[in-house]
């Protein structure tokens, strides 16, 4: 792992305001659609890149269910904010482009108290414990659910794929060091969802796999990582499931 002086802050426009959004359960995770005016910029990427969605992947009773993991260390739930080039009309324009996706990638830790901040996506959840299902998530904003803009400064980055044909090059990656605090009772909230067929939404994660030669890099303000970092190759394939 190397460090990258351009991995600088991202500008972060529209995450500040408040918005109506769909929450779905689509039988293979929760995500959030998102309106339009949300736009990242900075952190050496190439171009703007709108905002699409966010999902979450998780493990069970509290277990690991991060897709990747930081110098071995797994986290409970990991969400991905995905983004396209401003450019691009969808998402399958985007991926026919080798930077067309941004996908930032925050983890999750349990903690004794309650994160009020995710209250109502959390009270949303038993409104779509069944597949499929949708309910209006009111009143929120990106902010809300990530941690401060001032501890943001530190992330890892690396150009990811897809894993199935044309296994394109389309995916930059940004996964931030600072976490989000959830309660055991608001990860419980998660996992009595229910996948399609009808069992229990649990361990919606890929398993880890080696880098495969890939290059990953840290901005200036990451903490020093002794021991080689492993990030899941096919952490795209469930992605773009939830959002195509």
């Amino acid at each position: 792992m190397l460090p990258d002086g351009r991995l600088t802050p991202f500008q972060l426009v529209g995450y500040q305001e408040t918005f109506h959004g769909r929450l779905i359960n689509n039988g293979h995770t929760v995500k959030l659609d998102l309106p339009p005016g949300m736009v990242i910029s900075g952190g050496n990427l190439v171009a703007n890149y709108k905002a699409i969605e966010l999902h979450l992947h998780w493990g069970k009773d509290g277990g690991p269910g991060s897709e990747h993991t930081i110098d071995g260390e797994t986290f409970v739930m990991e969400m991905h904010i995905v983004h396209i080039k401003e450019e691009h009309g969808s998402v399958s324009q985007a991926l026919k482009d080798r930077t067309g996706v941004a996908v930032l990638g925050f983890f999750f830790e349990e903690s004794e108290s309650t994160n009020k901040k995710y209250a109502p996506l959390i009270d949303a959840l038993k409104d779509i414990t069944q597949s499929p299902s949708n309910t209006t998530l009111r009143d929120v904003s990106l902010d809300m659910f990530i941690p401060p803009q001032k501890d943001l400064t530190k992330y890892l980055r690396y150009d990811g794929s897809l894993t199935t044909p044309d296994c394109a090059e389309a995916v930059v990656w940004s996964l931030f060091e600072s976490t989000i605090p959830l309660s055991r009772k608001q990860l419980t909230a998660f996992y009595q969802l229910l996948f399609s067929n009808g069992r229990k939404m649990v361990n919606t994660y890929r398993p880890v796999q080696p880098l495969n030669g890939r290059q990953v890099y840290y901005s200036e303000g990451h903490r020093a990582l002794g021991s080689s970092v492993l990030l899941i190759m096919a952490v795209l394939l469930s992605s773009v499931q939830s959002f195509v």
